[in-house]
């Protein structure tokens, strides 16, 4: 039988690549960041799930809200800020 944490595991893990894979995917650079903070919530979650809560605290603040905060700065500079 299967169990329910291998199965959260397996969704964690699938959520991850598919969003990895959005990432390179996405012609739009905002959306390609938002996905790549959307695979360091996964890899957060995954820490979790493997009793890793500091690495958890630490993938969270860094990969999927310091990183992509970092990315979103840089790329309003160099577009020009606020063009419309």
């Amino acid at each position: 039988m299967i169990d329910i944490v291998v199965i959260l595991n397996v969704l964690i893990v699938l959520g991850m690549v598919i969003s990895a894979i959005l990432a390179v995917h996405f012609e739009n650079l905002l959306s390609s960041i938002i996905a790549l903070s959307i695979t360091g919530l996964f890899c957060a979650a995954e820490f979790l799930m493997l009793h890793a809560p500091d690495v958890a605290i630490s993938e969270a603040a860094v990969g999927a809200a310091l990183t992509p905060l970092i990315f979103i700065v840089a790329l309003r500079k160099v577009k020009g800020g606020n063009d419309k």
